[in-house]
C-alpha cells in the first residue's frame, strides 16, 4: 500500500462515522453487536463493549480498504448538516383536515402539533 493510499485510509478512519453498539440477549447468549450506519453490512460482535468497539473498527478498516482497491466511492459521515429541517409529507385530505382540527383545538400551529406528536 502506497503512502497516498495510507493517508486516504487514515483520513477515512478518522472521520466521525455513526457507530452503534448495543447489548444483545438472544438464543446465542449475551454479547454486543455493532454496526456503522454509513456502510451497509459493516457489522461486528464481541463479548464486551470494548471488544466490540475494537472489532467494528477493524471491520470498518477492511471495508474502506476494499472500497479503495475497487475504486468505489467511500461515503462521508452522516451529520446534521445534511438535513434541512424541512420535510414534505403527502397525506389524504381527510387526515390533513383531522390533524389541522386537532392542532386548532390545542391552540397551536399544525407544524407545532406535528412536531409534538413526532417527539412522543
Amino acid at each position: 500500500m502506497g503512502t497516498s493510499e495510507l493517508k486516504n485510509l487514515n483520513y477515512y478512519l478518522a472521520q466521525p462515522y455513526n457507530v452503534i453498539i448495543k447489548p444483545i440477549r438472544d438464543e446465542y447468549g449475551d454479547y454486543y453487536a455493532a454496526r456503522v450506519l454509513e456502510f451497509d453490512g459493516c457489522i461486528a460482535t464481541g463479548d464486551s463493549f470494548q471488544d466490540t468497539h475494537e472489532a467494528i473498527y477493524e471491520v470498518l478498516e477492511g471495508f474502506i480498504e476494499d472500497m479503495m482497491e475497487n475504486g468505489e466511492e467511500i461515503p462521508e459521515p452522516i451529520g446534521d448538516e445534511q438535513f434541512s429541517g424541512n420535510l414534505r409529507v403527502r397525506m389524504p385530505k381527510s387526515l390533513h383536515r383531522e390533524l389541522s382540527q386537532a392542532a386548532k383545538l390545542e391552540g397551536v400551529s399544525l407544524n407545532q402539533y406535528l412536531i409534538n406528536k413526532l417527539r412522543k
